[in-house]
């Protein structure tokens, strides 16, 4: 008991940056090599989260029941009553005046609030989305002559204002990745890992799952070989092994991690919590187990928890595809049934998967 609570009060420190620097160094040392520990982190990060804002919740409540109390009801009453003839008159008379101020008002009040970025940063606070700024990223004139030199690309020459990841769905040119990376976009393209960009149309957006559907429909593009993977249609268990691949910068990326939670933010049956490092441009990029099957895909991570990352299940990709109406597509969107990444090492796996995953990139 008395370790548990040692344990609980090393985590509590750690998150409240009480830890010395050694002691930190070391904290997330045993955070890389024991994944138990690092779930114990995880979870206890969560509950000290719901907990404050619970009590905010309750702090809130009491304040209101304060004033409430101070507030003499009765004295309120004969002091408004006798008013309330002229009052009537009043309304009558400027009620037009007084609707149209009013909806100026709130039309202005929405105006600066949007114009801020308030309501963004509102559902933002507790879940970063994981799209990632281009234009923000400054590379050296050498690395752009080296690209030019070395990668041929058939889409445009500047870079996007916004990136994320995407992968086959088939292999004639069907990609999938989050609704929120390709939102707003006057024109999409997306990247191979030869250099090679294509155009792509949207087929399908599914904003309540954060999923989008694209279709390469660019002359240059060669259909795929066979896909080396497979969709997931049972649900993965806490504790599994999994891996993403990504591009939070202009070449893949690999992570691993683990499941840490069958549900994602707040209990979110849609998605999965994982324990595995995310940045901006992870977004869209599959979320695979040890055989090799597709289990989700990355959309976002916990703002205030290290690790805490969160994917779409499988299963809500599965029933985008089957709502697309078949009259819509140009090609049959086959999926395929045959998995050749089991058995494989990790090396090997990354090897077959890089064709396939594709640098999303957002005009």
């Amino acid at each position: 008991m008395n370790s548990d609570i040692e344990l609980l009060s090393q985590i509590d420190a750690y998150l409240r940056g009480e830890l010395s620097a050694s002691e930190m160094v070391d904290f997330e040392k045993r955070r890389l090599s024991d994944s138990d520990f690092d779930l114990k982190v995880v979870e206890h990060s969560n509950t000290v989260l719901q907990l404050s804002e619970y009590a905010k919740r309750l702090k809130l409540t009491s304040e209101m029941n304060a004033i409430h109390e101070s507030l003499d009801i009765q004295a309120l009453r004969e002091e408004v009553a006798p008013e309330a003839p002229l009052v009537r008159r009043l309304w009558k008379k400027y009620r037009i005046n007084t609707a149209i101020a009013a909806s100026v008002a709130l039309i202005a009040v929405a105006g600066t609030l949007l114009s801020t970025g308030y309501f963004s940063k509102t559902i933002s606070t507790n879940v970063s989305l994981m799209r990632r700024e281009i234009n923000s990223i400054k590379r050296s004139q050498n690395a752009l002559i080296k690209d030019i030199k070395d990668k041929p690309s058939h889409g445009p020459a500047d870079p996007g204002q916004f990136g994320g990841t995407g992968f086959a769905l088939s292999s004639n040119g069907y990609v999938v990745t989050n609704y929120h990376v390709i939102q707003g976009a006057d024109s999409v393209y997306v990247q191979n890992s030869e250099g090679e960009a294509f155009k792509v149309k949207m087929i399908y957006i599914d904003p309540a799952y954060d999923l989008a559907v694209l279709q390469i429909n660019d002359p240059e593009f060669k259909n795929l070989g066979t896909l080396p993977y497979t969709f997931k249609k049972s649900p993965s268990d806490v504790g599994e092994d999994v891996f993403t691949i990504g591009f939070p910068r202009d070449e893949q990326v690999y992570g691993k991690g683990y499941v840490s939670s069958r549900n994602g933010y707040a209990g979110d049956t849609v998605a999965y919590q994982v324990s595995i490092p995310v940045n901006p441009g992870n977004s869209g990029g599959p979320l695979l187990d040890n055989r090799g099957n597709v289990i989700g895909i990355i959309n976002g991570k916990q703002a205030l928890a290290d690790g805490a990352a969160f994917a779409i299940k499988s299963t809500y990709i599965l029933k985008s595809i089957e709502a697309i109406p078949q009259d819509s597509l140009d090609d049959k969107l086959v999926l395929n049934k045959r998995n050749s990444l089991s058995g494989l090492s990790r090396k090997d796996q990354f090897k077959k998967l890089e064709p396939y995953i594709y640098m999303v990139k957002v005009y």
